[in-house]
């Protein structure tokens, strides 16, 4: 029986709001607005990683790749249209419903499962990529979840994790900024104690087993109302890349 990370109080969060996840205008507008940033991201450490081509058909066909935490599936559904095998794994249940129901109506085929990442590495399942987006702040216990998460890796296989800084300026951005005066999202949506430096972030992820290659930081244009990536600054949101040597 595998030790789960899961925080109960986190999954009733997302639980609660498991219907908005298609409503690019709803309370999952932060993900909607960041997903071109994220997937530019993932696609690009992927293709670098494995050698593939973006520009060619399906690009990603052959590879294997788990999005834990994947809500209703803004990723899963873009890495199945690249061609990869998608399995899209949640912990909070509402959540797998909406997202079998949208991809299906968009002809796509992803095996979701309400399940842990705990329980998965329990059972043998082995990926070439695990994307872990947004959710290494959500955990009981970062390490004991990113050590489940390299047990999925294959040798050789590439994480791909995002979570918020810690510091006074995410903050003011992440909690009173998109929680209480924009009101992107609802109040208490994140912990900012659970928010993690970079790093600290590599030391876990090196603790857990994997070689961090790289960190970018997920920067918000107020003026061109867009996300980009920086080399430079980490401040708020940043995404990192790891691999299973």
């Amino acid at each position: 029986m595998s030790v789960s990370t899961i925080d109960p109080a986190e999954v009733a969060k997302f639980e609660a709001m498991a219907a908005e996840w298609w409503n690019p205008n709803g309370k999952f507008k932060p993900l909607h607005m960041m997903n071109p940033c994220r997937l530019d991201y993932i696609t690009t450490q992927i293709a670098a990683e494995f050698g593939r081509d973006l520009t060619q058909p399906k690009p990603l066909a052959g590879l294997r790749i788990l999005d834990i935490g994947c809500g209703g599936g803004l990723l899963s559904e873009p890495m199945a249209r690249l061609g990869a095998a998608v399995v899209g794994a949640d912990a909070a249940p509402r959540n797998i419903p909406v997202a079998r129901l949208h991809a299906e109506a968009a002809g796509l085929t992803i095996d979701y499962r309400h399940t842990t990442a705990e329980d998965m590495a329990a059972a043998g399942e082995q990926f070439d990529v695990v994307l872990n987006m947004e959710v290494v702040e959500h955990v009981a216990d970062p390490l004991a979840y990113l050590t489940a998460c390299q047990i999925l890796l294959k040798p050789q296989g590439l994480m791909i994790c995002s979570t918020l800084n810690r510091n006074p300026k995410s903050y003011l951005f992440a909690i009173i900024g998109a929680e209480q005066v924009m009101r992107w999202l609802p109040k208490g949506t994140h912990d900012w104690k659970k928010f993690i430096t970079p790093d600290k972030l590599y030391d876990l992820i090196r603790q857990a087993g994997l070689d961090p290659v790289d960190r970018k930081g997920m920067v918000f244009n107020p003026l061109g109302w867009s996300w980009s990536l920086s080399a430079r600054d980490l401040s708020v949101n940043y995404v990192t890349a790891s691999v299973k040597r």
